[in-house]
């Protein structure tokens, strides 16, 4: 696995994380501690600040699960890919493509964008 495809694993696995304590594991591998994440319709920063985005993702859509569609690509320290977001099981009804900044081997800057949504 090349390392930008572990960081989007890594980042996949941290929205998909409903309990607490393992989540905050998988912020730390993710992301860096000054970690600072906007898309059209949220923000957060520093690892409480995913973590109460994340929390806010599992409400809105319960048994819902994030998936990383294709393969991630980038240069330098930069990287960019594509995830779905559906019920377990099922097709992604929401589509995103973020981008974003690395540093020591995690995320630093995420700019997310929303490629589809349900009307």
């Amino acid at each position: 696995m090349t390392e930008l495809e572990t960081i989007a694993k890594n980042y996949i696995a941290a929205w998909n994380e409903a309990e607490p304590a393992r989540r905050r594991e998988l912020l730390e591998a993710a992301f860096a501690a000054d970690i600072r994440y906007h898309d059209p319709i949220m923000q957060g920063d520093g690892h409480a600040g995913i973590g109460a985005l994340i929390d806010g993702v599992h409400q809105q859509f319960p048994g819902f699960r994030f998936s990383l569609k294709g393969k991630p690509d980038g240069f330098a320290d930069n990287i960019r890919f594509s995830w779905g977001l559906g019920p377990d099981g099922s097709e992604a009804v929401i589509e995103g493509t973020d981008f974003g900044v690395i540093e020591d081997g995690r995320l630093k800057r995420v700019t997310g964008f929303l490629d589809r949504v349900p009307v």
